[in-house]
Parts: structure tokens; sequence; C-alpha cells
């Protein structure tokens, strides 16, 4: 599941993204942070369940867009999520700007330029190099079928690895 735009913080999240609402920087990145709190206790029951949950972009991305605007570093953006659980796999998508530019409506919402999105990527590398966290990058420029089975053949194989590990805590 991506960020949940129904909940009261997603609404707000929403209206941000549209351009609808301005909130300060701050602001926005703790509310994004707060939304991913709201999932914790259905996270987890899945997982205990023995469900897989599949988030599209996480604290991750968050840490990475927050620390692009310049003013804001990496420790400071990755705070509000410590705690949060810890993936087992970590995959980035991987795909030239000039590539993600011309997909569709891309440009739509705020932070989607160009320049910010190199700003972002270089946030991203920073991350990658925690090598207490399970990075793959997969190229994302394949087809949507190669694509499709890399993925399935990477998060099969982490899920044999992990099946039988407790659940971390991230960034603790």
């Amino acid at each position: 599941f991506p960020a949940d735009r129904t909940t009261e913080i997603g609404q707000l999240i929403n209206s941000y993204l549209g351009r609808e609402k301005n909130l300060e920087d701050h602001t926005i990145h703790l509310l994004f942070s707060a939304n991913r709190w709201e999932h914790v206790p259905m996270m987890k029951e899945k997982l205990q369940q023995g469900i897989t949950v599949v988030v599209d972009r996480y604290a991750f991305s968050g840490v990475a867009f927050t620390s692009a605007k310049g003013n804001f570093g990496l420790d400071w953006c990755k705070q509000p999520d410590v705690g949060l659980p810890k993936p087992d796999l970590i995959l980035f998508l991987q795909l030239n700007p000039e590539a993600a530019a011309e997909r569709g409506n891309f440009g739509q919402e705020r932070y989607e330029t160009s320049s910010f999105q190199e700003k972002v990527l270089q946030s991203f590398y920073c991350l990658m190099e925690d090598k207490s966290l399970n990075w793959k990058t997969v190229d994302a420029s394949k087809s949507i079928e190669d694509l499709h089975r890399e993925i399935k053949s990477i998060a099969k194989e982490t899920m044999q690895e992990v099946q039988n590990k407790p659940l971390g805590e991230l960034w603790k």
C-alpha cells in the first residue's frame, strides 16, 4: 500500500501534493511519518499472521524527498521514523530522469521536476550506503513483464531467507 490518502492526515498530504494547500516543510515531513505510523498496528498484525506486506515507498522516500530540499540533514529526516517495522527488502526501481519524465502524469504533483528528482536520487544513494538494510536496485527501464519476473524472484528469495527471523525496528 502507498501513503493512505483517505485518513485525515492522508487528506492533508493529498491536498499538499496536489498543490491545493501549502504546508511548512517540517510539517509535511512529519505528516508523512505520522501517516506511516497510522498503519503500524495493521502491518504488525498482518506480519504476525504470516502475510507479506508490500509498501509503495516508505520511510526512505520521505527522507530522500525532504533531505533533497537542501535545508534538512538525513539524520533529522530519519528521526520521526525510528522504530517503524524494518523491511526485509527495499527494492529501488532505477530509471533515468529523462525516461521517468516521459511516463504518464509526470509533473502533476509537487516535487515532480527533473532538477528536484536528481537531488532526490542523490539522497537515495546516501541512504543505500546503510549496510544494515537490504537494498536491491532493479533496472526499471525493462518491460513490465521482465521487471515483474525479476521483482518476484528477488521477493521469493528474500521471503525464504527471512521466514524465521523476528521483525526488526528501523534505524535502531
